[in-house]
């Protein structure tokens, strides 16, 4: 499959778990592949090797998404690294619980600093090396359309918050052929929400297809995003929740 040959991609925050399922997916599609990763730089280099492993060029950058410098930089290390940017995705998160009446100020500004900041300053970063044809990606969640409990109300704000952001940016770069488009995992299988973790029974109660999905299921939606069968889609979600929303 080489519908991405010639293409070179960002993925954020990809050194586990779906971004680096979403790092590997493009590469096997032909795309060169830059990564971020804040601290694990042994499982970033693992990924830079199964890049390579299918023939395509891994690099790994370590940024914190916290950091907006670092965020910046990161993008600019990459289009340095692989001679140019053609596909931006924004994976990079984090999740923080809390009822509103405990949340602490920290815990609010991590969640905005990188599920939100983050995804601007990558974007805005990115504009100026994208071209026609170009790709933003951003991974929300399914819990920014749909709040069925207590306890993630500003975790959800934040991904909520991608849906305005990519449907503004679509109308923006319309124009320049360049589409920007979400993908909304619900309980996927990662060190971040485990599949026999102390909540899983219950998530999988609300889901429609009694299961969890894997990292996979979510880098299948990204790439398909990010190649020339997606070219008429700009502005748009797409839920990969095994039916948590329906």
């Amino acid at each position: 499959m080489s519908e991405l040959v010639g293409k070179r991609a960002l993925v954020t925050g990809a050194s586990r778990g779906i971004g680096a399922a979403i790092a590997l997916a493009l590469a096997e599609k032909g795309a060169d592949v830059a990564l971020t990763y804040e601290r694990s730089a042994e499982r970033a280099a693992e990924v830079v090797r199964s890049i390579e492993a299918t023939g395509r060029r891994g690099v790994a950058i370590q940024a914190d998404s916290a950091d907006p410098s670092a965020v910046q930089r990161s993008v600019a290390e990459a289009v340095d690294g692989l001679g140019g940017l053609d596909i931006l995705v924004n994976n990079a998160g984090i999740a923080r619980q809390g009822p509103m009446a405990e949340i602490s100020l920290a815990d609010i500004d991590a969640l905005l600093n990188v599920n939100v900041r983050a995804v601007v300053l990558a974007s805005q970063a990115a504009l100026p090396h994208l071209k026609a044809g170009g790709r933003i990606i951003s991974i929300g969640s399914n819990l920014g359309e749909r709040v069925p409990f207590g306890g993630v109300t500003v975790y959800s704000m934040t991904k909520s918050a991608l849906l305005a952001f990519t449907r503004g940016l679509a109308r923006e770069l319309g124009p320049a052929d360049i589409t920007v488009n979400l993908v909304q995992p619900g309980a996927t299988d990662t060190d971040m929400n485990p599949a026999n973790g102390d909540h899983s029974d219950g998530l999988r109660a609300f889901t429609a297809l009694a299961r969890y999905g894997n990292p996979g299921d979510v880098a299948a939606a990204v790439a398909f995003l990010a190649s020339p069968a997606a070219r008429q889609i700009t502005g748009s979600a797409i839920t990969v929740d095994g039916g948590f929303n329906a």
